[in-house]
């Protein structure tokens, strides 16, 4: 499957939050008022999902390489999926706040 790198803004659908892209070129799949995602990947990246669920941020991990990572679960299909945080980006980091409310919480 070919990757579609969408660095491109976005209004939140859970929270109406505008969103800029990321400012190092990759592409962001989450708010970074709320952390919600939409469930719009097969794999991460092809953009090929059916579902176009909201996805509820449930927990937290950490993985070597990887660093943190937030873990979605969508309302529609129940996928679960964890996705990098993006807590170094320059123009909207995520919200170091709501990341530490999900401490408590396990996927």
């Amino acid at each position: 499957m070919s990757r579609t790198i969408e660095n491109a803004a976005f209004v939140c659908e859970h929270c109406a939050t505008r969103v800029a892209p990321l400012a190092n070129g990759s592409y962001r799949n989450h708010c970074p008022a709320c952390l919600w995602s939409k469930h719009v990947d097969r794999q991460p990246g092809d953009r090929a999902a059916a579902c176009h669920g909201l996805m509820r941020p449930v927990g937290l991990d950490h993985r070597p390489g990887k660093g943190w990572l937030v873990i979605h679960r969508c309302l529609r299909c129940h996928h679960t999926r964890a996705n990098r945080l993006a807590l170094d980006d320059q123009r909207q980091p995520d919200d170091v706040d709501v990341i530490a409310g999900l401490s408590g919480l396990t996927p």
